[in-house]
């Protein structure tokens, strides 16, 4: 990983750079650009825009590490409000009717939902007990079904990775509506991307965003790329519609060309990318017939998910440090 990105999240952690990151009004367009809002009714209305333009979402509560159990319920609780209003919405009904996106996984057969949502293990109460957790977890599946939605529960540190898998292969059976995300970045992510794919859970492939030790990840972002483009064509052979999660142009590119070579079914995965992000490619895959999916988060935590965007764009915070010294 790049110097600039490792700085900047070790320097995220600062508190006196987390006050002038939330006071100072310098960061707010860029905030902006990477976080749909404070509450559900802006990530809603950001994400009826998207779904005009052919784009599906993932709306994600930001929030992780909840302090109490009382914490972790008022999460749960916005979790269901957010699929009983996605429920609601025509737009997201409309979505349906013009695409009818059947896909070709292996136990997908319904048509791919247009609006679903991301939750994190330790926003349900993780670090206040795993059974705590995993009831709140269900709850809120139970409660997607019910209107035939999706549920993905978010990757987080790797110290998360194993009692992730764990509650996966624990739930799953019960409930086919969910499934996670893996990290590239990390040694072990080979083993994982192969269970995921003996289980035929749904997953969404990503890089990597957090600080980890060298004891666990890659440092050096040539072996996290090849590490990404061999698991991301073993998710295309072999996974249930894989969610292929990159903004970098050359990986997508290369994917792109092993689709075409392999003669995969453009219905059989999607690209998904992040709000703010190449707004310009997800139009462009869009056109060429792919299916792509945003991730749009929201809330008042967003200060630790904006400073991994930070890390992955350091000209943003060079851009910002000019600023500040211009002033």
């Amino acid at each position: 990983m790049s110097l600039g990105r490792n700085f900047i999240l070790r320097a995220a952690t600062l508190k006196p750079v987390q006050a002038i990151v939330r006071k100072s009004f310098l960061f707010r367009p860029v905030v902006k650009r990477f976080i749909a809002g404070d509450t559900l009714e802006e990530a809603l209305k950001a994400s009826e825009e998207l779904l005009q333009r052919g784009i599906r979402i993932t709306l994600d509560y930001l929030g992780e590490n909840t302090h109490s159990e009382a914490e972790a319920l008022a999460a749960k609780a916005t979790y269901l409000t957010m699929l009983s209003e996605i429920a609601k919405l025509e737009s997201v009904q409309e979505f349906s009717r013009r695409t009818k996106s059947y896909p070709t996984g292996k136990l997908t057969s319904a048509v791919i939902e247009p609006l679903n949502i991301s939750i994190k293990l330790t926003q349900c109460g993780l670090d206040q007990g795993t059974d705590f957790a995993e009831q709140n977890y269900r709850d809120v599946l139970t409660e997607a079904m019910k209107s035939s939605n999706f549920v993905r529960i978010d990757m987080e540190a790797s110290e998360y990775t194993q009692p992730t898998m764990d509650m996966i292969e624990r739930v799953r059976m019960d409930n086919p509506n969910t499934g996670t995300v893996l990290q590239s970045y990390l040694y072990r992510n080979d083993g994982d991307v192969a269970t995921v794919i003996q289980w035929q859970a749904r997953t969404r492939l990503v890089k990597g965003a957090y600080l980890e030790p060298e004891a666990v990840a890659y440092k050096d972002k040539s072996k996290v790329d090849e590490a990404y483009v061999r698991q991301a064509k073993l998710l295309l052979l072999d996974g249930n519609y894989p969610a292929i999660a990159t903004q970098d142009e050359k990986i997508i590119n290369e994917l792109k060309k092993f689709v075409s070579e392999r003669s995969i079914d453009k219905s059989g995965f999607e690209f998904q990318m992040l709000y703010g992000i190449r707004r310009d490619l997800q139009e462009s895959l869009v056109r060429e017939g792919f299916n792509v999916r945003v991730y749009v988060p929201f809330g008042d935590a967003w200060y630790p998910y904006f400073t991994r965007r930070l890390a992955e764009r350091p000209a943003n915070v060079m851009f910002i440090a000019k600023a500040m010294l211009k002033g």
